[in-house]
């Protein structure tokens, strides 16, 4: 069996099950005034990532009090950290089979009630005799019951986005981790200063559940859509969209399916970069406020807030970076040059992070952090890149891969942080740990992804 690779056309003639086109006509100035609906998809799927990585924050905000008042010691803080991750990981391909074959809706809709109801059940851990195994149960459960988000979205912004403007649209899903930290960190620094730390589980969880009745009310697939035009959808399956993409499936992908996906080098190089950039990612929304309180000597209010600024720069690399790779393939016509050169400058400022061992300073530590977030963020345009790679029937399935290769960082990053500061009784060790990622990342993307175009499934066993 073979993996065949194929070049993007050059017209915008393609249907929507072939190769995304490199450069597609300008859109017409009706197609434009009548598109208004699929940058609202995106800002539903947008907040629904924002809601998920605060979610999986919680504990991070909680962290200094609640283990405190329940006795847990930085190791334990780790597994915990980390717990989520290890289910997050082992759910993401069930969960792209799972949206391939029931379609985004139901499967981020469903994911939203039972994940805020897990999260809402971490406020009352406190009364459990074994408070650390209940919390263990529940953060893998959030993690499973996370799961869906990112093989959805990816299905999304394929369907729902042309290929020169799937930068911009990838770009501005992905930010919604920065923007999610910059929203729900200072307000989960606020109720535990106010109210105590088991209100950060019980208001997000309510938040979730009022999500989840926002997104079975507005969300639909561009086919399945009651207000889209006409000429919006012509013009975003002409761009390449892959607008059949949104309802369910007869039947999900087989294992030999997704068994091409890894006889692609490109891909697999891909999945390689996300596990390095997921690691920094990780980094930011677990053991970072630890390290302001405990490292730099922040109060949790303090580091609630503190923590935002980097989180704010983070989001504007996160969306500016579409907007530069987007008018790169205008400018060049080369799909690999606009995706690879942003993810390069991106991540090398990333690895800044490590500066901040060498200064004393708080406010330059702070400025060097919101440098580092502010390249991590440039530098992930990796749901952009599974929209343009992955084979058009099994997007969902391939962002599912995607993303649990790289979160296996999930699993490893908290961990190995957690022994370094233990060992240590520093974070100098983990910073240098969690920047030299970025640079592993860079070297996937040039050494091993090579050109990025869309990969064709072999038929032939």
């Amino acid at each position: 069996m073979s993996v065949v690779m194929t070049s993007a056309p050059t017209t915008p003639a393609a249907p929507a099950s072939a190769a995304a086109p490199t450069t597609p006509a300008q859109p017409t100035s009706a197609a434009v005034a009548s598109g208004r609906y699929r940058y609202l998809m995106l800002a539903l799927i947008t907040i629904v990532l924002a809601l998920s990585t605060g979610d999986r924050a919680t504990l991070s905000v909680a962290g200094p009090h609640m283990s405190k008042d329940l006795a847990l010691d930085a190791v334990q803080m780790g597994w915990l950290f980390s717990s989520f991750a290890w289910a997050y990981v082992l759910s993401q391909v069930p969960a792209g089979w799972l949206v391939d074959k029931i379609g985004a809706k139901q499967a981020i809709g469903l994911g939203l009630v039972l994940w805020s109801l897990t999260t809402l059940l971490m406020s009352m851990v406190h009364w459990f005799a074994f408070a650390f195994i209940a919390l263990l149960v529940l953060r893998f459960l959030l993690g499973a019951m996370e799961s869906p988000v990112g093989p959805s979205s990816g299905r999304v912004i394929a369907a729902w986005f042309p290929s020169t403007e799937r930068g911009v649209a990838g770009a501005i899903f992905n930010s919604a981790q920065y923007l999610s930290l910059v929203v729900f960190t200072p307000l989960m620094g606020w109720l535990d200063h106010r109210f105590g730390w088991q209100h950060i589980f019980s208001v997000m969880g309510a938040l979730g559940l009022l999500l989840a009745w926002a997104w079975y009310r507005f969300y639909h697939a561009p086919a399945a859509h009651p207000r889209v035009t006409q000429a919006e959808i012509d013009y975003i399956e002409q761009g390449g969209a892959l607008v059949h993409l949104g309802g369910k499936s007869a039947k999900g992908p087989t294992l030999a399916q997704l068994g091409q996906l890894f006889r692609s080098r490109m891909l697999v190089g891909i999945f390689l970069a996300q596990y390095c950039i997921s690691a920094i990612t990780w980094f930011f929304v677990s053991w970072f406020p630890s390290y302001l309180v405990s490292g730099r000597g922040f109060t949790i209010l303090q580091a609630g807030f503190v923590a935002a600024v980097p989180a704010i720069f983070g989001f504007i690399g996160g969306v500016s970076t579409g907007f530069v790779s987007d008018a790169l393939l205008r400018r060049t016509g080369s799909l690999t040059m606009a995706r690879k050169l942003p993810i390069t400058i991106g991540l090398l400022l990333s690895a800044t992070m490590i500066a901040c061992n060498y200064v004393d300073t708080d406010w330059v530590v702070i400025a060097l952090m919101s440098l580092a977030f502010f390249g991590k963020g440039f530098g992930s345009l990796g749901w952009t890149v599974v929209a343009d790679t992955a084979p058009a029937t099994i997007v969902g399935s391939t962002g599912g891969v995607f993303n649990a290769v790289g979160n296996i960082a999930g699993i490893v990053t908290p961990i190995v942080i957690g022994y370094i500061v233990a060992d240590t009784h520093s974070f100098n060790g983990a910073l240098v740990y969690v920047g030299a990622h970025g640079l592993l990342a860079i070297l996937s993307y040039w050494l091993i992804v090579g050109k990025i175009e869309r990969v064709e499934l072999s038929e032939k066993d």
